[in-house]
This record gives structure tokens, sequence and C-alpha cells, in this order.
């Protein structure tokens, strides 16, 4: 039998052990995101009030729609693409085909998004690459030519990062299936599209779910792309704080948006939760 002095020397040298570990989770997560909720609830004589909210519903409330919009429309699009690429490495004939797209999709992945959207100016602007190869193959004239410094700046940046995170997620649980179902379906004739929705992603969902959750939450908390691509009004949440707090020294305005995108984040992060503990709870 151990004695109760000898659990309390584990339990003392276990706690001794994770100290580091929440000692930095508290100062640099629970902390500030504690300051910053009750900021968000403190005016400016210091008492309780709403008055911040009110505020960034007032000047901002095309801001969160936009915001919204932004990250939903990109979360589908990265899930299209990621299904698109893990099923074309799962099902693909063409090794030569698959080795490329097995090397060549992962390069987002080490690429910073500050670094996403510088590259994506010079991409997408009126006289950028993209424009200058439409011209040089005849498919624009000059004067054809359109910027995508806007809105579909921001989703084409935030696809092209994202979709490698999710498609390496992805990859792998389609690559760790039985193959029996896979090739029980080619010998009766099916065809790979059906293949893939109908056999490969209904077993592969919830990696496909946590992959986008992750990525919906990425990208709520990203300043430089929309700060650096969509020069013009409506912008995401995040420019709006760094302008309360920049140009106003408004912290209260500026967590109140935080809170609101606390809030959006936050349903998403229950319905991780939720996967989380159905698949613990899985047989």
């Amino acid at each position: 039998m151990i004695s109760t002095a000898t659990r309390n020397r584990e339990r003392l040298l276990g706690l001794l052990l994770v100290s580091p570990a929440l000692l930095t989770v508290g100062l640099l997560f629970v902390y500030p995101l504690g300051f910053s909720l009750v900021t968000a609830f403190t005016g400016e004589e210091g008492l309780w009030t709403t008055a911040n909210f009110f505020k960034a519903f007032e000047f901002y409330s095309n801001d969160i729609l936009f915001t919204v919009v932004i990250v939903v429309l990109s979360t589908i699009l990265i899930g299209l693409g990621a299904i698109a690429i893990g099923g074309y490495l799962t099902l693909g004939e063409h090794p030569v085909a698959v080795a490329i797209l097995k090397w060549l999709y992962r390069w987002p992945l080490f690429i910073p998004f500050i670094v996403a959207g510088q590259l994506m100016r010079t991409f997408l602007a009126k006289n950028g690459l993209m424009n200058n190869i439409f011209v040089s193959t005849g498919l624009l004239d000059p004067l054809q030519t359109t910027s995508f410094l806007d809105w579909r700046g921001i989703v084409i940046t935030f696809v092209w990062k994202q979709t490698p995170f999710v498609a390496l997620l992805v990859a792998g649980a389609m690559a760790s299936l039985d193959r029996s179902m896979i090739e029980a379906a080619r010998n009766l004739g099916a065809r790979r599209f059906r293949i893939l929705a109908e056999i490969i992603v209904p077993q592969v969902q919830p990696t496909i779910v946590i992959g986008l959750i992750l990525s919906f939450v990425v990208m709520m908390s990203v300043l430089s792309v929309p700060m650096m691509i969509n020069a013009q009004t409506p912008t995401m949440l995040t420019v709006d704080m760094a302008f309360r707090i920049n140009a106003y020294g408004d912290y209260g305005v500026a967590n109140a948006l935080g809170f609101i995108s606390y809030l959006m984040t936050g349903v998403v992060a229950w319905v991780y939760l939720r996967q989380g503990v159905r698949a613990g709870g899985a047989p």
C-alpha cells in the first residue's frame, strides 16, 4: 500500500513538473484574455457598462458581417480544396501527377501570413503577375485586367494558405482507411468522384471538421492579410481592433470587438469539443 505521504509527494512533484507550462499559459493567454474581457465591459470612469458594445455595433456592424462571410466562405473553399487534394492523392492513377501534387501542395504551410499577404499583393494587383500572365497568353487585353485586391484577394489568400494544412490532415486520414471497400467499389464500376463522395469522405468527416475548425479560428485572428490586401471598407474585425487602439487608444471598443470574435470562435470551438467527446467515446 502506498502511504498518504508518498501520494502527496508524487502530487507535489507532478505540480512542480507542469508548473512552468501552467505559468506560461496563465501569463501569455489566460491573463490577457481575462483583462480584455474585463476592459470590454469597463467604461471611461471605470464602471461596468455595455457602451463599448453599442459603439462597436454602431460603427462596425458591416465589418462584423463582412468578417463572418469572408471566414465562412474561405472555410468552405478550404474544405473543398482539401478533399480534392486528399482524394486525388488517394485515388489518383498517375504516379507522377500524385508525386508532384504531394510535393507541391505543402509549400504554403511554411509561409507566414504576412509573407503570403505581400505575395498576393504583387500577384493579384491590376498590373500583377496573374494579369500579366493572362495578357501575355492572349486571354485578356491590358484594358480588361482588374485588381483582386479586395474581399476576393482575402479569400484567395486564406484558401491558398490554409488548404495545405487541412489537406495534410485529410490526406493522412484517407491514407489510413481500409482500401478493401475502395477496391470493391472500383470493381463494381463506381467512378472516382462517387467513391470519394460516398465512401471516403463520410469516413474521414471528423478529421475534416477538426481541420476546418482550426482554420476558422486561425483566419479570425489574422491581421496582416486584410490590412495588406483590402485597403477599403468594409474590412475584418482584426483591422478595426488595431485601428481603434492605434488611432484612438480606445481599448474598450477594441476589446468589445475582440469579445465578439471570441463568441464567433466559441461557437466553432464548442463544435470542436463536441467532436472530440464523440471521437473519445467511440468504440
